[in-house]
C-alpha cells in the first residue's frame, strides 16, 4: 500500500513537496524535480532542499508566512496564485500556477509536515489571456474605426454594429441587432421617395457576391435627418457560401459643404485672380514713393487749416475735391485722408486723369473682357473695380474729357458699371478723391466740364495752399527731404545751414513741394564735399525771388521805369487779352498758358492773384 501510494507521488502530474517543520523538503516528486534540475538518483538528497528553493518567495514575500501558519497553526492554503522558483540568469520559462499546503502528521510519528501541491496553470493562463488580449485588439479597433461598420446576414438583418455608426445615426446597437438594415437607414431617397430593398446595392452584395458602393446616397438619423453618406457593401462568405455582408460607411456633410464652398470660392478666385494682378502692378507703381510721401509735413497756420479739414472730413464717406497748386501735395492730402478712413485697410488706388489716352479712358476706369476690341487679349479689372471697398483717388479730375464724364458720373452715382464689352453689371462701394489745379467752377462755366459731375465730386473742397504761403514749412520740408535724398543716394548726411533756410524761404516756389524736392536732390548731386552747395542749385530766375515783398520799380533797357502797380495793371490786361483770344480755354493746344509759355497751374494761380473771372468779362 505504502509503495502504492509512493508510486502515485513520485508520478504525479502535479507538483508535489512534502516539508517538515524546519522546512526542509522531504519528500518531492519527479516533475519538481526535472524543474529545480535534480536526477532521480539524486532523490535522497531531497532532505538538503530548503523551502526557500521550491518558490519565487523574492516577488511573494507574504508566501513563507502563510507556509509556516500551516505547519504551526494548522491553517489551510487553497488555490492561492503564486510562481515556482527560477534560478538567476535561467533560461527556463516561469511556471505559474495555483498552491494548495495542509498539515499532514501520523499518529506515530512527533514531528508534524506539510503537504505542498502545486497546480501549473500557465499555458491556461497564457491561452486565456490571448483569447481575452484578441478580443479586446478586435473591440477596439472595430470600435476605433471613424467610419461606421454595420454586419448584416443573408437576410439584410443587423449582426453588429461599431461606436462610429452610432455616432453618425444616433442608432444604438439595442436599436438595430436583428432587423433590417435597409427599412432602419435606406428606406427612402432625401425627398421622402421610396427605395425598395430590391434596388438596395448594400442587399446585392450578399445575393450577387460582388462588391457594391456608393458615394451619392443617404441614411437616415434617429432624428428624421437624412445624412448624406458614402459606403461599400462587401460580401461575407463562410465555407464558400455568402452569410451576409459587412458596410462601411462614413458622413460625408462636411466634405458636400466644403466642395460646395470650394466651387463658391473657385468662381471668387477667377474674378479675383485679375483684381490681384492688377493690384501687384499697381503696388510695384507706387513702392518708389518716398518714406514720407503719406506724411505731412508742417506747422503753419495755413496748413494747419488743411489738416483741421482733412481730420474732419477722414472718417465720413464724403466725396472730397482737393484744390491747389501743381506740386503742393494734393496726392499726399488724399493718402492721409484714406490712411485717417475707417478703409485704410482697403487700397488706395490712383488714377492720373491726364495720362489716360481719350480711346482708352474706358478701358482703365471700368475694365473690359477679352475681345472686345483690337487688342484686348485678355480679361481687364478697372480701376474703380480694383479700388472696391476703399478709395479712388481721381488725380487731375479736369482732364477727363466731356464726352466721357457722364459715363463717370453715372457710375460713380449708382455705385455701379459694366466692363467693356460686358452686360454683367458690377456693384462697388467705393470713396471718391479727385483733385485738380484748375478752376472747375470756371471750367463749368465755360462749358467744358459737367456741372451735376462737379457738384457730385465738390461735396467737401479742401484748398491745399501753396508754398510760398508756408514759409514757416520750407525749412523743416527742406531738411526732411536732404535726410531722404542722401541715405536714397548712400551719401553722408549732409546739413543745411541758417543762411541756406533763409535762402529757400525768400524763394517764391512757383513749382511748390516737388520743386523744393527737386532743388534738393539737384545741390545733393553737385555737393562734392561735406558743404551742401544750395548756392549752384537754386533757380537762375532771379525775378521770381521776393516777388511778393518787392516794390522797387523795373529798370528797361531805355532806362524808363514804371511803378509796380502799373506793370501788375499791364500784365493783368495782357492775361485778359489772351484768355479772349482763346475764348477762355486755359490749357490745351493752342491754350492761353501755351501761347504765354507759361504753365496752366501759373495761369491759374496768376488769375486767381489778380482776380480775373470770366463772368467779368462777358
Amino acid at each position: 500500500m505504502i509503495n502504492t501510494f509512493n508510486l502515485l507521488f513520485r508520478d504525479a502530474p502535479l507538483f508535489l513537496a512534502v516539508i517538515d517543520d524546519k522546512f526542509v523538503c522531504r519528500e518531492i516528486n519527479l516533475i519538481w524535480r526535472e524543474h529545480l534540475g535534480l536526477t532521480t538518483a539524486a532523490a535522497s538528497t531531497t532532505n538538503t532542499i530548503p523551502l526557500e528553493k521550491l518558490f519565487d518567495f523574492e516577488n511573494d514575500s507574504t508566501l513563507i508566512d502563510e507556509i509556516k501558519q500551516v505547519m504551526h497553526q494548522d491553517n489551510m492554503i487553497s488555490g492561492r496564485p503564486t510562481t515556482l522558483s527560477v534560478e538567476n540568469g535561467s533560461a527556463k520559462p516561469i511556471h505559474e500556477g495555483l498552491l494548495s499546503a495542509w498539515r499532514i502528521q501520523q499518529a506515530q510519528d512527533k514531528q508534524a509536515s506539510a503537504l505542498l501541491v502545486f497546480t501549473e496553470t500557465t499555458e491556461y493562463n497564457r491561452t486565456i489571456n490571448k483569447l481575452n488580449r484578441l478580443q479586446t485588439t478586435h473591440e477596439l479597433i472595430l470600435n476605433a474605426v471613424g467610419d461606421g461598420i454595420y454586419g448584416v446576414d443573408a437576410k439584410g438583418n443587423t449582426t453588429f454594429v461599431n461606436e462610429a455608426a452610432t455616432q453618425i445615426l444616433g442608432w444604438r446597437s439595442d436599436d438595430v441587432i436583428g432587423k433590417s438594415l435597409h427599412a432602419i437607414h435606406h428606406h427612402s431617397y432625401p425627398d421622402g421617395t421610396p427605395y425598395p430593398s430590391s434596388e438596395c446595392p448594400i442587399y446585392a452584395a450578399f445575393t450577387d457576391g460582388k462588391v457594391h458602393q456608393g458615394d451619392d446616397e443617404f441614411f437616415w438619423h434617429t432624428d428624421g435627418t437624412s445624412v448624406p453618406v458614402e459606403y461599400i457593401s462587401t460580401p461575407i462568405r463562410e465555407d464558400n457560401k455568402l452569410k451576409g455582408a459587412v458596410v462601411v460607411f462614413r458622413d460625408i456633410t462636411e466634405r458636400n459643404k466644403s466642395k460646395k464652398q470650394r466651387e463658391e470660392a473657385y468662381d471668387q478666385i477667377k474674378a479675383l485672380k485679375d483684381l490681384l494682378e492688377r493690384e501687384r502692378d499697381y503696388l510695384r507703381d507706387e513702392i518708389n514713393v518716398t518714406i514720407n510721401f503719406g506724411e505731412i509735413i508742417g506747422e503753419s497756420q495755413a496748413l494747419k487749416r488743411t489738416l483741421a479739414q482733412i481730420e474732419a472730413v477722414a472718417k465720413t464717406p464724403t466725396s472730397v475735391l482737393i484744390l491747389g497748386e501743381s506740386g503742393v501735395g494734393k496726392e499726399m492730402v488724399a493718402r492721409a485722408i484714406h490712411a485717417n478712413s475707417p478703409r485704410m485697410d482697403k487700397p488706395l488706388v490712383k488714377v492720373n486723369c491726364a495720362s489716360i489716352p481719350k480711346n482708352l479712358f474706358e478701358s482703365e476706369f471700368f475694365g473690359h473682357v477679352r475681345g472686345s476690341f483690337t487688342g484686348a487679349h485678355r480679361d481687364r479689372i478697372g480701376r474703380l473695380h480694383l479700388a472696391a471697398g476703399g478709395t479712388l483717388f481721381l488725380d487731375e479730375i479736369g482732364e477727363i474729357p466731356l464726352d466721357l464724364q457722364g459715363k463717370l458720373l453715372r457710375a460713380l452715382q449708382e455705385h455701379e458699371f459694366e466692363r467693356v464689352g460686358d452686360d454683367k453689371t458690377i456693384k462697388v462701394d467705393v470713396r471718391i478723391i479727385a483733385a485738380t489745379n484748375r478752376d472747375l467752377k470756371a471750367e463749368v462755366a465755360v462749358g467744358r466740364f459737367r456741372e451735376d459731375l462737379y457738384y457730385r465730386l465738390s461735396v467737401f473742397p479742401i484748398e491745399v495752399p501753396p508754398l510760398r504761403e508756408r514759409c514757416k514749412d520750407i525749412g523743416s520740408l527742406a531738411i526732411q527731404f536732404l535726410d531722404n535724398v542722401c541715405k536714397e543716394q548712400g551719401r553722408e548726411t549732409l546739413t543745411l545751414t541758417r543762411q541756406q533756410i533763409d535762402s529757400l524761404s525768400n524763394y517764391s516756389w512757383p513749382g511748390n513741394i516737388r520743386e523744393l524736392k527737386n532743388v534738393i536732390e539737384r545741390a545733393v548731386i553737385l555737393t562734392k564735399g561735406n558743404r551742401l552747395r544750395l548756392d549752384i542749385a537754386m533757380p537762375n530766375d532771379k525775378e521770381t525771388m521776393n516777388s511778393s515783398n518787392s516794390s522797387a520799380p523795373v529798370a528797361a533797357d531805355d532806362g524808363a521805369f514804371v511803378s509796380d502797380a502799373i506793370f501788375r495793371e499791364k500784365e493783368k490786361e495782357n492775361l485778359v487779352s489772351v484768355l479772349r483770344y482763346t475764348k477762355w480755354r486755359i490749357s490745351g493746344t493752342d491754350g492761353a498758358a501755351e501761347l504765354l509759355g507759361i504753365k496752366p497751374s501759373t495761369l491759374t494761380y496768376r488769375m486767381k492773384v489778380f482776380g480775373i473771372k470770366q463772368s467779368d468779362y462777358t
